[in-house]
């Protein structure tokens, strides 16, 4: 007994002691007061207060934190937009300046959060009211500039900073719905039509230019035929005007009369239309009257030649 009362002093104090030990998690700060006054803060670990007079007055975590947020605006053209958005902040930094300002601006974190959401649905509303419905769509990125410009200033009075700003959803009334889902759906109905007509141009063009080029070819090819009829046409002409002078040289070499050579080739020519004619009926002059004009004519046309030459 004598003992324990000897000890008692030393354990009161170990007491004591001990009950100013405390632990601060990780990824926190604690906040000592001091009869109600600032007086200083905690790092992560096993930290000391001085028994019965200083107070853990808050615990302020500087990891990042996410909230999300829903809320309606009004475009420049009336028209009811509704946001669905996810905000990403967390404490500016671990200074004991920033740690104050984070304990002390708010009454609870329930007052900083509803002041965090109003300022960035205020600032959504203010830049949304000054574009139409019909740019809302393509702005995701305007916005979330313009409310991290805006933003960031009141964070940092309140220790805070905006690390990001996710606009996930951006919707309108049904009725504006429907009526944009027309105009798309008009507009590819245009732009379908468009491509249609365009291939339709470039089809018939490629016909066209087909066409073109082939009764170009057979033009081409119809000039060289008759070109080659005509040369063939002159060169059995000079053949046959060589063959004749050939024979009525010899005719008269053999002291001859030559309109024998008319008579052969005026009976050639009369068994050529009887092989050839295929049925055809052809009317001649058999009589001798007949021949004598005939030779005639083929004598002058000879005399012609010859004078030509």
């Amino acid at each position: 007994m004598n003992i324990l009362l000897s000890l008692w002093p030393f354990l009161l104090i170990a007491l004591v002691v001990f009950s100013g030990l405390f632990t601060v998690n990780q990824g926190t700060i604690a906040v000592i007061t001091r009869f109600g006054k600032y007086a200083g803060i905690r790092t992560p670990g096993l930290r000391f207060k001085i028994p019965f007079i200083d107070q853990v007055y808050k615990r302020i975590s500087y990891q990042n934190r996410s909230v999300e947020l829903e809320f309606q605006a009004v475009t420049l053209d009336q028209a009811n937009v509704y946001f669905k958005s996810m905000l990403l902040y967390s404490v500016q930094n671990e200074s004991e300046e920033t740690i104050q300002k984070v304990a002390f601006k708010f009454i609870s974190e329930r007052d900083f959060m509803q002041a965090l959401v109003r300022t960035i649905e205020g600032n959504i509303r203010a830049f949304v009211a000054t574009k139409k419905q019909s740019e809302i769509l393509g702005l995701r990125r305007d916005i979330v500039e313009f409310v991290k410009e805006h933003v960031d200033a009141s964070l940092e009075e309140w220790g805070f900073h905006l690390q990001d700003l996710q606009i996930n959803d951006i919707t309108f009334d049904q009725a504006i719905i429907d009526s944009m889902s027309k105009v798309v759906a008009s507009n590819n109905l245009k732009a379908a039509a468009e491509n249609e007509g365009q291939a339709l141009l470039i089809t018939k063009t490629k016909a066209a230019e087909a066409e073109g080029n082939s009764i170009k070819i057979a033009a081409e090819a119809e000039r060289q035929a008759a070109q080659l009829r005509g040369q063939g046409v002159a060169l059995f002409r000079e053949e046959v005007a060589k063959g004749m002078s050939q024979a009525a040289e010899q005719m008269k070499q053999a002291n001859l009369d030559t309109n024998v050579i008319l008579f052969s080739m005026w009976t050639e020519a009369i068994k050529n239309f009887a092989e050839y004619g295929k049925g055809n009926v052809i009317f001649l002059d058999g009589s001798s009257e007949g021949m004598e004009k005939t030779m005639r004519q083929i004598m002058a046309m000879q005399q012609m030649e010859g004078g030509n030459k």
